[in-house]
């Protein structure tokens, strides 16, 4: 199966919208208004699409390559939307030695996605990040809150249907 870092069509309702909106009208004005927005923003879709990142840009009157230029520039703010079940792995020094980046591989073949990406269902997503601090147990991933270490690349499909 390929990989894939599939995009999900943006879901927004209407009433994020209008909460969106009431954020924008009581943040504005403020000093550094763009970061509290976006902020909440996140908080309230779970992360930052271009139409939420347009909606910004007019509210705040300013351009949206601002706005993504500081939506892209933080670590905090996210592009892609979320999986029900968030799968991070780790790929710092002691993980990556003892075979994280085969474990990443796996889970990619397993879910059909690439890093950083979502399943179409939305049921998962995979990131790689720098360390989890369980450096004792590496190779590590976390899914949601479990953590799973000492892992090899055969651990992962049987993790994986815990979940499915």
């Amino acid at each position: 199966m390929a990989k894939v870092k599939t995009a999900v069509p943006f879901k927004g309702t209407a009433e994020q919208e209008k909460k969106l909106r009431e954020i924008i009208i009581q943040n504005k004005g403020q000093k550094g208004a763009l970061m509290p927005i976006l902020q909440q923003a996140q908080e309230l879709y779970g992360y930052l699409p271009i139409e939420v990142q347009t909606i910004i840009a007019q509210g705040l009157n300013v351009s949206l390559s601002e706005v993504y230029g500081v939506v892209t520039f933080y670590a905090q703010f996210t592009l892609n939307p979320k999986g029900q079940n968030q799968i991070s792995v780790c790929l710092g020094t002691a993980c990556y030695v003892k075979g994280a980046q085969s474990v990443l591989v796996k889970l990619e073949e397993e879910l059909g996605i690439s890093e950083g990406g979502i399943t179409p269902d939305g049921k998962f997503s995979l990131e790689a990040n720098r360390c989890v601090g369980a450096c004792g147990l590496a190779p590590v991933i976390m899914i949601n809150d479990d953590v799973y270490g000492q892992l090899v690349a055969d651990d992962i499909p049987d993790i994986i249907k815990k979940y499915r």
